[in-house]
């Protein structure tokens, strides 16, 4: 390709809009980003030569610039995530310190930063928004932690870490995901599969296929089984053979912990590398640069957080696993005496079976995708007042499974877009699940001809994909996590704001933004009179057919029988203070890897590990668990030192939440008045002003913790 590529030549050049994932190919990327990067050089030359104190001058062609690298290294990150591929991954490699080199000069720049600070001083300050004043004050704080106070030897120091810190990252990444790819143990006995769902051994079956058994069936195997969750999660909870799942669970806590994709030695040099990056900029540790953009204070307050919910959850811990061992115990299990890690998912399934009479595989049947997805979007409208339809066709995709949607006002006006990605593809795409931008809400004049560029978003999952011929039937973990990341994307797409750089998710502070997801997850158990309160019966032929007013099974249309329903209620605090205190044992670790450790003082990070496990777990790590070495979010992702963010963002979400129940979850009117409120304030505001300004602004107040604990079942009701 010549060096001078058109547009028409290489897709990923376009910029704007909606990419053409069809005719995107891992040979164009290098071409790309060498022309791309040339022509950002030139304008980010001029536009330091002619930079003027204004938002006009300034902010406006700073946008178009960044816009455009954003747009095309997007498009080469979210492939990465979902069509991951060696040549891909080379391509990325090869671009990547190009990138981060051009993101340095940018965010070093002096005549930018100084322009910055004349515009905050400057008569016209007055005269800007409060969200043009928030972008200003976020563009100095990160041109800040970005090294422009940095020079000669410091800022080349800074701008080297910067570099090796990203393809570290990068480098985790595939390592994780080539160690969960590369483990899989192949079942051929009928002992083997004992207690094994059918829905697994369906997918077991086709994993069985997909690796050249050709032959293999659900019914007579040979099944495949994988360290990607779909696959494992169900695995330990049913399979009755002990040694297999010893033998699962030890390859799960070892991944990349060895060999040639060891994350070990990745982790000693990305946390040496951050506390050098926070002491270059005058943090004394990383932690405190982190916490320099964030919503808390300081790490206190962070610590003081935590602990709070610590002391609140560690003795419901204790219980919850003493109360286990004895009902193992109670059933005859001869190695409750001697009751081990592998054994807790299996139990707490045993457990749960007897304690709320059903199983998760029970209900998959009545959670088929296509009915979850009606009932999610009949749950919005009826909150938020929007409308989803499908516009498949509309937008060229990555994969043919994926699904494109559209969103619309009550006037029927398109106001957003999003992309669907549901099913696990463990041979390309990586675990877990997210939501991206793929465009951001924008007012855009051309010829005198202002137009607002509606945003659109990628939310990605990772659940069972249909199999022999069934639609995909999800658990209610899978349901739940449909609905936390619908949150985040809904916070992308109901913007109100008119600047990028603070629509939707954009410069809201990273421990507030788990607030709309997190919120969301409360409406799966959640049915809703269709009338107000007081015309409404206990009658729930009444209600609006909600989550599980929608569940309906996917071959006899049966309504999921209400017995379900109360029992998915009653099952809903089932070891809470397990979860609880797992969340904080991951928040702590990070935290300490990044305040108080150092590299070097003769403790690993693995020390670290056991060390905080001490109070943050009620049965210790083996001593082999290298849990660290698949910390992908703290380590190939942006939760380094804020991982305590889905706790602090949680105490948010919960208390939002509460507001709907103290409006009377029975009466419909004044939930659609709440919901409106919710719209107009935590989905519309986006990062245009503080969280703490904008949770106030919906609640009147500032938040408790009160509600969190009280819907985990931690205080009395």
């Amino acid at each position: 390709m010549s060096a001078n590529a058109t547009i028409s030549d290489n897709p990923l050049l376009k910029g704007s809009g909606l990419p053409a994932f069809a005719d995107i190919t891992p040979e164009q990327i290098v071409p790309a980003f060498s022309q791309l990067l040339t022509e950002l050089d030139q304008e980010l030359s001029t536009l330091n030569a002619n930079v003027k104190p204004t938002w006009n001058n300034l902010v406006q062609p700073l946008e178009r610039l960044t816009e455009r690298l954003n747009w095309s290294w997007g498009v080469v990150n979210h492939l990465m995530g979902v069509k991951n591929s060696s040549a891909l991954r080379e391509a990325h490699e090869t671009v990547q310190p190009q990138v981060v080199q051009f993101l340095n000069k940018l965010g070093q720049s002096q005549p930018i930063y100084n322009a910055f600070k004349a515009l905050r001083a400057s008569d016209s300050w007055k005269s800007l928004d409060y969200a043009q004043q928030r972008i200003v004050e976020a563009a100095i704080r990160d041109a800040e932690l970005s090294g422009v106070g940095l020079q000669g030897e410091a800022r080349e120091r800074f701008n080297t870490i910067q570099m090796e810190l990203a393809e570290l990252s990068t480098k985790f990444s595939n390592h994780l995901l080539d160690a969960t790819k590369a483990f899989s143990v192949i079942l051929t006995t009928t002992e083997e599969i004992d207690g094994l769902p059918h829905s697994l051994l369906s997918l077991a079956a086709q994993a069985a296929r997909a690796a050249g058994e050709e032959n293999a069936t659900p019914e007579n195997g040979p099944w495949r089984i994988t360290l990607d969750l779909p696959s494992y999660g169900p695995f330990m909870q049913h399979s009755t053979q002990r040694d297999l799942r010893q033998k699962l669970y030890k390859a799960f806590i070892t991944r990349a912990s060895s060999g040639e994709l060891d994350n070990n030695r990745l982790i000693e040099r990305i946390l040496e590398l951050r506390q050098e990056l926070a002491q270059l900029l005058g943090y004394q540790t990383y932690a405190d640069l982190s916490l320099a953009s964030k919503m808390a204070e300081n790490v206190e307050a962070v610590e003081s957080l935590l602990e709070e919910l610590r002391r609140a959850s560690y003795n419901c811990a204790v219980k919850d696993l003493e109360e286990l061992r004895a009902f193992a115990v109670e059933k005859g299990a001869a190695e409750a005496n001697d009751f081990q890690h592998w054994d807790i998912s299996f139990w707490a399934e045993r457990q749960q079976e007897e304690k709320f009479a059903f199983t998760a595989e029970e209900l998959r049947p009545y959670f088929p995708l296509p009915n979850v997805l009606d009932s999610l979007f009949t749950q919005v409208k009826h909150l938020f007042g929007v409308t989803i339809t499908p516009a498949d066709g509309q937008a060229p995709v990555w994969h043919e499974d994926v699904r494109y949607f559209q969103i619309s006002d009550e006037t029927g006006n398109p106001i957003a877009y999003f992309y669907l990605d549901s099913y696990s593809r463990p041979e390309e795409k990586r675990g877990g699940a997210w939501m991206d931008r793929c465009t951001n809400r924008d007012k855009i004049t051309e010829n005198g001809v202002t137009n607002v560029r509606l945003p659109v978003a990628y939310l990605v999952c990772n659940q069972t994909p249909p199999v022999d011929g069934k639609p995909s039937l999800m658990t209610f973990s899978d349901v739940e996590t449909l609905f936390h990341e619908f949150g985040h994307g809904l916070q992308h797409m109901l913007t109100k704001v008119d600047y990028p750089e603070a629509a939707g998710i954009n410069n809201v502070e990273w421990d507030a933004v788990e607030l709309p997801s997190q919120f969301m997850e409360n409406w799966c158990y959640v049915s809703i009179p269709v009338r107000d309160g007081e015309k409404a019966s206990q009658d729930t032929s009444s209600r609006l057919p909600t989550l599980l007013g929608m569940a309906k099974h996917y071959e006899t249309g049966e309504a999921l029988p209400e017995h379900y329903h109360q029992k998915l209620l009653a099952a809903k605090n089932y070891r809470s203070g397990s979860a609880m205190l797992r969340q904080i044992h991951f928040s702590l670790l990070d935290l300490e890897l990044h305040h108080r450790y150092r590299p070097g003082s003769g403790e690993t990070p693995k020390d670290v590990r056991d060390r905080i496990a001490k109070n943050t777990t009620v049965l210790p790590p083996l001593p082999e668990d290298s849990f660290l070495c698949a910390f992908a979010h703290i380590f190939g992702g942006g939760y380094a030192a804020g991982y305590y963010s889905y706790k602090w963002a949680e105490v948010l979400s919960a208390d939002a939440f509460a507001a709907f129940e103290e409006a009377g979850l029975e009466n419909e009117l004044s939930i659609q008045a709440t919901g409106r409120l919710y719209r107009d304030t935590i989905l519309a505001l986006g990062g245009s002003k503080h969280p703490m300004e904008v949770f106030k602004s919906f609640r009147g107040r500032e938040p408790s913790t009160e509600p969190l604990l009280r819907h985990n079942g931690l205080v009395a009701a």
